[in-house]
């Protein structure tokens, strides 16, 4: 369902829930914030697809448990298809197992849907200006979880490093530190244009659907370096 647009600051939003008061209640909430726009809505993968494809949307809100039991290729199929979307799973409760398989399939945010409003509406703010949102409980073991599975099939460091930039090496690092786009491009003085350009282009190189991914890849990268130095 299309929605009215509002400002041109606004976030654009795709609200994918299959609950209908739910659906309803999280637009009204979105609604009572100027800088959150909701494009359109839907209650299932296909509507969901045609939504985003339709839409200029900056983030997506998945259901975690749609009654199609696809979240997880939605999450895939959006972040293939429409690299500019970015997507926040919303659930009712998080288990880290099932947050790691989100990851791997290019997930950037996640929600409880029993948690507050204000952390919420944060989450979005964050993750639509180009951060990694997790549950808090599950940040410290979650990198070590990807690192271990989401990545098992990626390119391995001593062959990507050298296809780097050493542009491209320093944003990786800064993506590893969490800092979003805006805080890479205050840190290096360069715009964020050209932030998303450099992440971009490090996604393709690394074949990885997300930038926790690639914090998770550079993680690994230090520990082989650091296992390396200690048997040398």
């Amino acid at each position: 369902m299309d929605r009215e647009a509002r400002g041109p600051g606004s976030i654009p939003i795709v609200v994918v829930e299959d609950n209908r008061l739910l659906r309803e209640g999280i637009v009204t909430i979105l609604e009572r914030h100027e800088d959150l726009e909701v494009l359109a809505v839907a209650e299932d993968a296909d509507t969901a697809m045609a939504c985003v494809s339709d839409s200029r949307a900056r983030v997506v809100l998945v259901d975690a448990g749609l009654g199609d039991h696809d979240s997880h290729g939605l999450v895939e199929h959006i972040a293939r298809a429409f690299p500019e979307a970015r997507v926040i799973v919303m659930d009712v409760l998080l288990e880290g197992e099932e947050i790691v398989e989100f990851v791997k399939r290019g997930a950037s945010g996640f929600v409880v849907k029993g948690g507050s409003v204000e952390d919420f509406v944060k989450t979005i703010r964050a993750v639509a200006e180009g951060a990694e949102v997790l549950p808090p409980v599950l940040t410290t073991t979650l990198f070590s979880h990807v690192a271990q599975q989401a990545l098992a099939h990626s390119v391995p460091a001593e062959d990507t490093d050298t296809r780097m930039t050493p542009r491209e090496q320093e944003v990786i690092g800064l993506i590893a530190e969490g800092l979003s786009n805006k805080a890479i491009a205050q840190r290096l003085s360069i715009s964020t244009h050209t932030v998303k350009s450099h992440v971009r282009n490090i996604l393709e190189k690394l074949a990885l659907h997300s930038r926790l991914q690639v914090a998770a890849h550079a993680h690994r990268a230090e520990a082989s370096e650091e296992s390396s130095d200690q048997q040398g």
